[in-house]
């Protein structure tokens, strides 16, 4: 072949690699602007929805839906609530618009909502707790009551007997049922057999409006579970790094509760119980005699100490198998955070005022002075 052949040869070859390269270059272009067009497309839709989302679902609106809050629900729940009703499009958007802005405790209870509201209008109700209906009736549990004493506030308060109520809290079936209801409350533990009650100390001391005219026992207890749910759950990491259990802690407080005659107390009591049980001592604490026997005493005397039951701290180490009683939000917060003290014994005088004590001798001194004085 001449030489000049070679030449043409290499410029053909020349030239249809530049065609090569300006149709890989052109549609290259056409790729990425296909690419930007959609992401801006994709993007605007994206806009066009949440914005969309945050808007209310009808402006004009004049109708109004009751939407029920539970006590105990959170953002996920209280969301998904809101979208059943119809009141917002998008549970998702709104529970991320409600983090965004740093939206939390919302307040439990009864709603009337319309379309019409904005998401910022929603949750300023749900903050403020502002409830639109009044509750048809009211009930109150106070603190440091057992399960048979609640039951007489059902029987008062309510249509149900004292018996229905026991009936109920103690079917074997519908523990379990409650069990799978507050799987991140109730364990395990409160089948243990040597428990009188399961559900002993998971009823919140607290007043629970009822908004429904015939409410079911069944919703009257799941109520006050909620409540003790929601009550334990700021604590639910701190238990966990301590290794402890949500039934040991609301055991513990349940003890405070019914030793505390102050709420300046409670810690104090609290910090008794965890230097007894790290050096060993049997609590020996009145409360769970009394429970033991399943009546009040108004004096624990030395035969009193001798039943043989699980509960009885004096003859028994450790916690008891379980709460003796409801616990409210101080006395469970002395179980997490007991006072720093070296006290091993305390004692309530006539006055209801607890003298702490270091040493038994100590609490010798102050049985004979506050105690013996006004036999």
């Amino acid at each position: 072949m001449s030489d000049r052949s070679k030449k043409q040869v290499m410029l053909e070859r020349m030239n249809e690699k530049k065609k090569e390269v300006r149709k890989i270059r052109r549609i290259v272009l056409i790729v990425f602007l296909a690419a930007m067009l959609l992401l801006v497309i994709g993007g605007a839709i994206l806009y066009s929805y949440v914005a969309g989302a945050l808007k209310p679902v009808d402006p004009d609106s004049e109708e109004t839906v009751t939407v029920e809050i539970p006590i105990g629900s959170n953002l996920d729940s209280i969301a998904m609530k809101l979208e059943e009703a119809g009141v917002i499009k998008d549970n998702r958007i709104f529970k991320y618009y409600a983090k965004f802005n740093n939206e939390s405790d919302f307040q439990a209870g009864t709603y009337d909502m319309s379309q019409a509201m904005t998401p910022d209008e929603l949750l300023e109700s749900l903050k403020t707790g502002k409830v639109y209906r009044e509750p048809v009736f009211q009930f109150t549990v106070p603190e440091g009551l057992n399960l048979a004493q609640i039951s007489e506030v059902i029987e008062k308060n309510t249509e149900f007997t004292a018996d229905e109520f026991m009936e109920l809290v103690t079917d074997e079936a519908y523990i379990n049922e409650l069990i799978s209801k507050f799987p991140n409350l109730l364990t395990e533990e409160i089948l243990n057999e040597q428990i009188k009650f399961p559900l002993e100390g998971y009823l919140f001391p607290a007043t629970y409006p009822v908004f429904e005219e015939q409410p079911t026992l069944e919703m009257l207890v799941e109520q006050m579970i909620g409540a003790t749910d929601q009550s334990i759950s700021p604590y639910r990491e701190a238990i966990s790094e301590e290794e402890r259990t949500i039934h040991q802690v609301l055991t513990m407080a349940s003890l405070v509760e019914k030793e505390a005659r102050t709420p300046e107390d409670r810690k104090s009591i609290a910090s008794v119980f965890v230097n007894r049980l790290e050096e060993g001592m049997p609590l020996q604490t009145d409360p769970t005699v009394a429970y033991a026997h399943g009546k009040h005493l108004e004096r624990t005397m030395y035969s009193d100490l001798e039943i043989d039951d699980a509960y009885n701290t004096y003859q028994n180490q450790g916690l008891p198998p379980g709460p003796i009683s409801n616990a409210g939000n101080s006395s469970i917060d002395a179980a997490m955070n007991p006072a720093e003290t070296d006290y091993l014994y305390f004692l309530a005088d006539p006055s209801g005022i607890n003298h702490f004590t270091k040493t038994y001798e100590e609490h010798l001194k102050n049985r004979d002075k506050y105690l013996k004085s006004g036999e």
